[in-house]
C-alpha cells in the first residue's frame, strides 16, 4: 500500500473531490485544512489579495492511501484533468507499512 500525500490550493478542493470519487481506484481520501507559508510569488494566479496581505495561502492536503499499481494512474488523472491541480500544487508519495481500522 501506499500514501499520496497532496497539498494544493484551497480553491480546487471541491472538483478535485469531484474528481477522486470519479476514479474506481481511490475508495476514499481525507482533506485537511493546511496553510502555505514561505516566499511568495507574485506572479502566481492563485494568490489573492488577502493571500498577499496576510502572508500565507490557505491550501488543503488530500491523503488518500493506494495499492502501489494504482499510484501512477491517480496522478495521470489528476494531471490531466481540469480539476485545478495541475501547476498548483505539490505531491509525496510514502509506503504504507501498516494499515488498518480501529
Amino acid at each position: 500500500m501506499i500514501k499520496l500525500t497532496l497539498i494544493v490550493h484551497s480553491d480546487v478542493r471541491q472538483t478535485l473531490a469531484d474528481t477522486l470519487r470519479g476514479l474506481k481506484q481511490v475508495s476514499g481520501f481525507t482533506f485537511t485544512h493546511v496553510e502555505g507559508h514561505g516566499a511568495q510569488d507574485d506572479l502566481d494566479p492563485a494568490l489573492s489579495a488577502r493571500d498577499r496581505v496576510v502572508g500565507y495561502t490557505p491550501h488543503v492536503r488530500l491523503d488518500i492511501v493506494l495499492n502501489d499499481e494504482d499510484v501512477e494512474t491517480v496522478l495521470d488523472v489528476l494531471r490531466d484533468s481540469n480539476c485545478g491541480v495541475a501547476g498548483r500544487g505539490v505531491f509525496w508519495v510514502t509506503p504504507v507499512l501498516q494499515h488498518g481500522r480501529l
